[in-house]
């Protein structure tokens, strides 16, 4: 292998193939990123198991060939040399990479080539397009509701799937106490899609994040594995899909629809302001905000054995027969960070029933957290969805 390419052209592929590959531990041949020239471009590669990224990135091949090298220390050279061409040989023997700068000269050794395996490939037939922007704030907005336990199996998983009954497809998160779900128009994917739809684990969504841009992206499904390929088919991403059982998470949602609930309307941003204020006040053993509602206002408080009480009065809309309900403080702020809505709705069914979160301004988006139990020796336990 002998080839020539400039630094600015393959760097954001190193770092994309050294962010999914094992920085120090695990097993060498997953450590390597993979280098294959042929034709007129780098093929850059790399895998830690599950996920898997190849890219290809223009360049001056002398003679085609394929080397791996440790990923992590491949990487860290390259991004340090400065911009500028740089070739890339084998030694005669096949067991080092030479790379040249200029003046400056680095020798790597290689890993067996018989440890390489072929990539899995892009489907090419139906294929659709998506806005990589689109799905970012899809990730966004449900990410903080995934259980970040594996052992929860499927609520440690984004489901995507197809509504039964309309043209929506049903974003959602759930991790036990907390629940997300953003509804979306895609005529194309919804057809792409299984019957069962599609869960991608938690662990796998970071590095696709980190992958994406704003810009289009094409995506495919085979019966393994959830593809992602840039506009200009340089770029693949892949990762396994699970199959686990996902809860029924519309037996929730349909309480919120009942004729007896509760419902206060409040601003957003003057929520959030008071809550981080009695944020201060909770502690380990009373992680929660009091409400107390009346028709017009209510009155948020807190207190922690050791750092003393807070009690503050809000403007709000409320009408219903609940009175009081305590919300995990530190949640519910970051619940209402990821809403754009200057006011938003709460949906109270009840002092220890789910509670449904939703704005204007934040079409098809719902959230619900559930409330903390009230106990006479003031413990609170969170009641799980």
């Amino acid at each position: 292998m002998f080839l020539k390419v400039f630094k600015d052209d393959i760097i954001e592929g190193l770092q994309k193939s050294a962010n999914i590959i094992p920085a120090k531990t695990g097993a060498a041949f997953l450590r390597t990123i993979w280098l294959g020239a042929e034709g007129d471009n780098l093929k850059i590669m790399a895998t830690d198991s599950n996920l898997e990224f190849c890219g290809m990135y223009r360049a001056e091949v002398v003679e085609p060939g394929i080397a791996g090298v440790q990923g992590r220390y491949f990487y860290d050279l390259v991004k340090k040399l400065p911009a500028g061409q740089i070739t890339f040989k084998l030694d005669d023997e096949g067991k080092n990479l030479l790379i040249e700068q200029g003046q400056r000269k680095y020798r790597l050794p290689t890993n067996d080539p018989t440890w390489f395996q072929n990539f899995s490939e892009f489907p090419e037939n139906d294929s659709v397009f998506w806005s990589g922007d689109f799905l970012q704030e899809v990730i966004d907005r449900l990410f903080f509701c995934i259980s970040d336990e594996d052992t929860m199996e499927a609520i440690a998983c984004m489901s995507i799937r197809a509504a039964a009954a309309e043209q929506y497809i049903e974003a959602c998160g759930l991790n036990g106490h907390q629940f997300a779900m953003l509804r979306f128009l895609h005529d194309d994917l919804r057809a792409l899609l299984p019957a069962e739809g599609m869960l991608i684990q938690r662990k796998y969504i970071n590095e696709l994040k980190r992958w994406l841009t704003t810009d289009e992206i094409e995506l495919n499904i085979d019966n393994k594995r959830l593809f992602f390929r840039t506009g200009d088919k340089q770029e693949t991403f892949s990762l396994p899909l699970s199959y686990y059982q996902y809860p029924n998470y519309h037996n929730f949602l349909q309480k919120l629809g009942a004729a007896d609930n509760s419902s206060m309307e409040a601003d957003r941003l003057e929520l959030i302001d008071s809550l981080e204020r009695l944020l201060v006040f909770n502690t380990d053993n009373n992680r929660c905000t009091y409400f107390d509602f009346a028709p017009a206002e209510v009155v948020l408080t807190t207190q922690g054995q050791e750092v003393g009480s807070a009690n503050e009065t809000l403007e709000v809309r409320f009408a219903g027969a609940l009175r009081k309900i305590a919300f995990p403080t530190r949640n519910l702020i970051e619940i209402l960070s990821h809403f754009q809505s200057e006011k938003v709705t709460f949906t109270l069914t009840g002092s220890e029933g789910p509670c449904g979160l939703s704005g204007g301004d934040d079409s098809e988006y719902t959230v619900i957290v559930m409330p903390m139990k009230i106990e006479e020796e003031t413990y609170y336990s969170e009641e799980e969805a």
